[in-house]
């Protein structure tokens, strides 16, 4: 269910904390099958949006739809057809992987042979096959972000929120999310929305790049033409540009 081929559209989305505004006066749209990354430095308001996409926080102004379902007043059919990776997500450390994923399968409804198969597909393609018996209590931090992937894609969302995907993961981990982002995008117009700090990382694999700063959306649009119009070699040039963050060589040395 889209809404002229947009997954999401948001008109004025603003969420106010007291008299901080954390995002102020979104207006975004982002096709269907799209992999847009949302930079922006710490406090840019990048984890309230994907809050209130996803329909965990309620905005204080403006409205937005995902698929064609409001955030406010269709919330719960928004989380039945999406997918969230937040920056700080829970695990249950005394369930096995193959149990944790079998308990979030449950909760999207997926039960039997069809949330066994997905188990075991995703366990594969992420490198636990082996340990996905052993508790998580067990696995290193990069193990466990793998997990925490798979139960975010295990029912097949339409959208996909990944907030800092790659933040505990080695570099040969952090490729292979890659390739299972571009994979879902190109086969299955599966779109991703990505909060990250990586630079490189969104230029890698996103198609459309928003810069957030102080909550309001300051540029948009594919990698190469951001980074044209900030007069800049590449995406990280260009980011900090925009956001106006410079490295003081001075003061960094004035202990010396």
């Amino acid at each position: 269910m889209e809404v002229d081929n947009q997954s999401i559209i948001t008109k004025g989305l603003t969420k106010s904390f007291g008299s901080v505004k954390a995002v102020d006066g979104l207006n975004l749209s982002v096709p269907v099958g799209t992999r847009f990354a949302l930079l922006g430095p710490n406090g840019a308001g990048k984890t309230t949006t994907v809050q209130m996409l996803s329909g965990l926080m309620k905005p204080t102004r403006g409205s937005a739809s995902v698929c064609g379902y409001d955030i406010i007043s269709q919330k719960n059919a928004v989380k039945a057809i999406t997918g969230l990776l937040p920056e700080t997500p829970g695990l249950y450390s005394k369930l096995s992987a193959v149990e944790f994923l079998e308990f979030i399968g449950a909760l999207n409804r997926l039960h039997g042979d069809v949330l066994n198969r997905r188990i075991d597909t995703l366990l594969s393609i992420l490198g636990l096959e082996g340990r996905q018996n052993d508790m998580l209590e067990s696995y290193s931090s990069g193990m466990k972000q793998k997990v925490l992937i798979a139960s975010t894609l295990i029912h097949e969302p339409m959208v996909v929120f990944l907030d800092e995907p790659t933040s505990r993961l080695d570099p040969s981990a952090s490729v292979l999310v890659k390739e299972l982002i571009l994979a879902l995008a190109e086969e299955t117009n599966t779109s991703f929305f990505i909060c990250t700090h990586m630079t490189s990382f969104a230029e890698d694999i996103c198609d459309v790049i928003g810069i957030l700063n102080e909550g309001k959306l300051v540029t948009v649009g594919p990698p190469d033409v951001v980074v044209d119009a900030a007069g800049a070699r590449g995406l990280e040039e260009a980011y900090l540009k925009i956001v106006g963050r410079k490295v003081d060589r001075e003061a960094l040395l004035a202990w010396r």
